[in-house]
């Protein structure tokens, strides 16, 4: 079958391709929305699509998939009626259960990892605790994005970005700053703030005197009272 990537054009039934042409979607066609990836792949291999999609940043997001309606009906209609059989219902529900298996594992994993990286002195050996906890509950869902659900990365490296990627953004004014749209400037600032964080964290390794303005312990105290609101 005939894939083509695109992005959206000027109108919802019009597209451009890799080369920037505009394309008009056939009037037998119609947008199949993501959400459904049984559905897409099944429609994907039964006849030409185009696949839209769209870039933010470094990261390329499905915006739906234009095809025949025809198929597009038929193809839901055969997934129901498998989806409602009783093997498939037991098959689906063992695959849950596997996943939320292996993600039970990685949390717990990352969260020693997340403690292994701060190694607080034993004075703050409770507020290491709670740091980690805090950080693993933001970083580790399905599906947030954050940098520890990469592979690409040991998972020492990835709980060290999530421990300073919390930090900017619970100790920092980074979310209001207005930075200047000049190439690099943003990531000039972020090195500037992980680095005055990991200076932050240094000070509980040592075990010294933490001010009782300290904007970690502020952000950590401020996130246990939310977590414990009903």
């Amino acid at each position: 079958m005939k894939s083509l990537k695109v992005q959206q054009g000027p109108k919802p039934n019009i597209v451009r391709n890799e080369n920037g042409d505009l394309l008009t979607a056939p009037s037998d066609w119609e947008l199949l929305p993501p959400g459904d990836a049984a559905l897409t792949r099944r429609v994907k291999t039964a006849t030409d699509h185009w696949v839209v999609e769209e870039k933010k940043g470094r990261r390329t997001f499905s915006k739906g998939v234009w095809a025949s309606s025809a198929i597009i009906a038929k193809t839901r209609r055969d997934l129901s009626i498998q989806r409602q059989k009783p093997s498939h219902v037991k098959k689906q529900k063992a695959a849950a259960d596997r996943r939320e298996k292996v993600q039970t594992q990685y949390v717990d994993e990352f969260c020693i990892a997340v403690k292994n990286y701060l190694q607080f002195n034993s004075r703050y050996e409770n507020f290491e605790k709670q740091l980690s906890l805090a950080v693993t509950k933001h970083a580790t869902p399905v599906g947030s994005g954050t940098v520890a659900r990469t592979k690409r990365i040991p998972i020492n490296a990835r709980a060290e970005a999530a421990v300073i990627a919390w930090m900017r953004h619970q100790t920092t004014g980074y979310d209001g700053m207005k930075i200047p749209r000049v190439k690099g400037k943003r990531r000039e600032i972020r090195r500037i703030l992980a680095q005055r964080s990991k200076e932050l964290l240094d000070g509980y390794r040592q075990g010294s005197v933490i001010p009782v303005d300290c904007p970690l312990a502020a952000a950590i105290q401020k996130t246990m009272s939310k977590g414990s609101n009903p």
